[in-house]
């Protein structure tokens, strides 16, 4: 390779000028998102290995990663349930073994008693002691072989690359990262004062940290290298919120005045006033969707925070101005509980609610379809069907999302689309509402929703009961069945919750089935109804208004009733193995109580032992009642791939950022994002560098 191209820019370099990579090879580093060589520098190990110094066989411990050195006292193959053959080493601290699974008579011949060895590999504990599985061995003279100047690198990898060859390629890269330039895009009087890293030193220490750096350091993400590539990531996903931010501000949507005649009827009709909360979150709303400008609004409240009243008053902006709303749920039990409630409150008013599901019949979806086309439904009520090949909708000017972190974003980009298509509007923009129950804490909300304007209900309805909540072992299951059997002889309603590790609905179905029949057995004269996934929408709101009408006392049921199901009168609910569940479910399902004028419990069945993660969310959902504070404990326990539902629908995975270590950066990224210092061009760069190969599904 010439001179003067190594110090070309790394970002224009293609891999293929690294030794060993041809076009073929090429390929199979694009399964990485590496196309050149700043790609590849950017693709940051793992974890670590120590191979910079040789460990006494007695300063082993198990799980540790070591290279030790000795001599072979027997080498052995042994016939168990496997067969293997065991090494014997020792040095002068103690001795361990070596097990190998797989090998040849030439391997074991290479094992002869006084070899001396030098072997790494993960200590694990074996029955006769630690052992050493399939370890890397390498003979060595009288001679001490020597050891590596620098730790290890471990690398993400994708078939058909392997460690070796990943360290290899990132070694040349090193080598030209030396000579060439990736460039410095932030200027350093940005940057935090531990921070003022330059980013190629940065990028050489984390690719070959030298002997005696603190892999706890490393393995914990705290290194200052590593903060300094951290900050520039999440300032790169911040950047290209705004900007997403920004292009909507270009597009145009239909501004919804407020109809006011037709928003004093609705109003009038409630048996309720709205609290001060919801008041000021419809102003709100009502501000956004006045404009011109497409609303990007996520709604976030408490379990029985009252969001669907909300968005129904949202909903009359658009019904008021002729148009057309749809309301998307990710379950039928929800969607049919929004139909239900949205039918109540605005058939009296004249409006059309029309509803479309997956498990309508031929016949029905033709009728419904035929509805929304024409317009003859103004309010649209469904599941992911509403975004399915053949739904046309007729003037679509507003999206109401629940439980937003359900979808995949792919799905909410595709309901956009369909409304942008649709009708009068032209290529007009629905504005969108989004809704979740599920908290969202604030370090995430700054990080993820950057390009959303956030409107918070933190004010529940009067009259609602605090919820006493214990947590008692399974083995105590007699006793949970009497208290049950009391609350229903007293005339009170309960839950009975049954979860499941297994993602099947047919398992959870029969699970639930199962546990049903005990109760039945058990609470002798107890109307028992049973509610899981599996039942026909007609089956499942036959159960739940018999539930609701008070005519079942005990309902079992699957996490299917974790959002939307609405019955003062069940003031008890039992959840079984809640340790199986993240805390923000489980504050879900705690919701369904505590909604009339009496006092309610919710008991967690764990099973034993429990493990300390699992004792720890429990603790915590005993100990607070707000929905914020247990996201924020979620986060901490759970970390925000598991709260925002990515690790489904591919976003917000950061290569070396993580939201919840690196909370406190959040306000400097903010700060920095906004300075004059921050030209337009080096804006694009940033987000070039780290989001140019990934997929970027924000704009929804």
């Amino acid at each position: 390779m010439s001179s003067d191209r190594a110090i070309n820019n790394l970002a224009d370099q293609p891999v293929t000028n690294l030794k060993g990579v041809g076009d073929k090879f090429a390929q199979v580093l694009a399964k990485l998102h590496i196309h050149s060589l700043q790609d590849l520098l950017f693709h940051l190990p793992l974890r670590y290995q120590d191979r910079t110094r040789v460990v006494p066989v007695a300063g082993l411990t198990a799980g540790m990663d070591a290279v030790i050195e000795g001599e072979v006292t027997a080498a052995d193959v042994v016939f168990g349930r496997r067969r293997s053959l065991v090494v014997k080493l020792q040095d002068m601290s103690g001795s361990i073994t070596l097990r190998f699974f797989h090998f040849s008579a030439a391997q074991k011949n290479r094992f002869a008693r006084g070899v001396r060895l030098r072997c790494f590999g993960e200590a694990r504990r074996g029955a006769a002691g630690l052992e050493l599985y399939h370890p890397e061995t390498e003979i060595v003279g009288s001679e001490n072989a020597t050891t590596e100047e620098t730790l290890t690198p471990v690398y993400p990898l994708t078939e058909g690359v392997s460690q070796g060859r990943m360290r290899g390629l990132m070694q040349q890269a090193v080598e030209l990262l030396r000579s060439g330039a990736v460039t410095e895009l932030l200027p350093a009087n940005l940057l935090p004062k531990p921070l003022r890293y330059p980013l190629s030193d940065a990028l050489v220490y984390l690719h070959s940290p030298p002997a005696g750096t603190q892999l706890e350091k490393l393995a914990a993400g705290t290194h200052p290298a590593q903060q300094r590539l951290a900050l520039e990531e999440l300032l790169a996903h911040h950047l290209s919120l705004l900007e997403l931010r920004r292009n909507s501000a270009r597009v145009a949507a239909p501004p919804l005045p407020k109809n006011k005649s037709l928003e004093r009827d609705f109003l009038s009709r409630l048996p309720f006033s709205l609290t001060g909360a919801q008041q000021r979150v419809c102003e709100e709303i009502a501000e956004d969707l006045a404009q011109d400008l497409p609303m990007m609004r996520l709604l976030q409240g408490d379990v029985g925070a009252g969001k669907t009243l909300v968005a129904a008053m949202a909903a009359l902006k658009g019904i008021g101005a002729g148009a057309q709303v749809v309301v998307m749920a990710p379950t039928e039990i929800l969607a049919e509980q929004h139909r239900i409630n949205f039918c109540n409150w605005l058939e009296p008013l004249g409006v059309q609610v029309a509803q479309l599901t997956g498990s309508l019949k031929a016949a029905e979806r033709r009728e419904q379809l035929g509805k929304i086309a024409s317009g003859e439904a103004q309010l649209v009520v469904g599941t992911h069907a509403l975004f399915q090949e053949g739904v046309v909708f007729h003037n679509l000017v507003l999206v109401i999302i629940d439980e937003q972190h359900r979808f995949g974003v792919r799905q909410r980009l595709e309901l956009r689309e369909k409304g942008a298509a649709s009708g009068a509007t032209g290529r007009l923009q629905p504005h969108q509402l989004i809704m979740t129950a599920t908290p969202i804490p604030r370090t995430l909300a700054m990080s993820a929703f950057a390009d959303l304007d956030c409107s918070i209900i933190d004010e529940l309805p009067p009259g609602r009961q605090p919820i006493n909540t214990v947590a008692i072992s399974n083995d105590r299951r007699d006793q949970v069945m009497e208290r049950v059997h009391s609350a229903i002889a007293e005339g009170r309603q309960a839950y009975w919750v049954c979860t499941l590790i297994e993602e099947s609905e047919s398992l959870q179905a029969q699970a639930a089935e199962s546990t049903a029949e005990e109760l039945v057995e058990m609470l002798d004269g107890a109307r028992v109804a049973l509610v899981h996934g599996r039942l026909k929408p007609e089956q499942k709101e036959q159960v739940m208004g018999a539930f609701k009408a008070g005519e079942v006392d005990l309902l079992v049921a699957t996490t299917v009733i974790e959002v939307g199901v609405d019955v003062p009168n069940a003031s008890l609910m039992i959840i079984e193995n809640p340790e199986r569940l993240g805390l923000a479910q489980l504050h879900q399902l705690r919701g369904r109580v505590g909604r009339g004028s009496i006092a309610s419990h919710c008991v967690l069945l764990y099973g034993t032992p429990l493990s300390q993660n699992g004792r720890a969310r429990l603790q915590a959902l005993r100990q607070h009642s707000d929905g914020f504070a247990i996201a924020e404990e979620d986060l901490r326990l759970r970390g925000p791939g598991e709260i925002l539902g990515t690790r489904q629908t591919g976003e917000i995975q950061h290569r070396i950022a993580d939201l919840q270590r690196d909370a406190e950066l959040l306000p400097q990224v903010q700060k920095i994002a906004i300075s004059p210092h921050l030209t337009e061009g080096i804006r694009q760069q940033l987000i070039k560098r780290w989001l140019q190969n990934k997929p970027r599904f924000a704009e929804a």
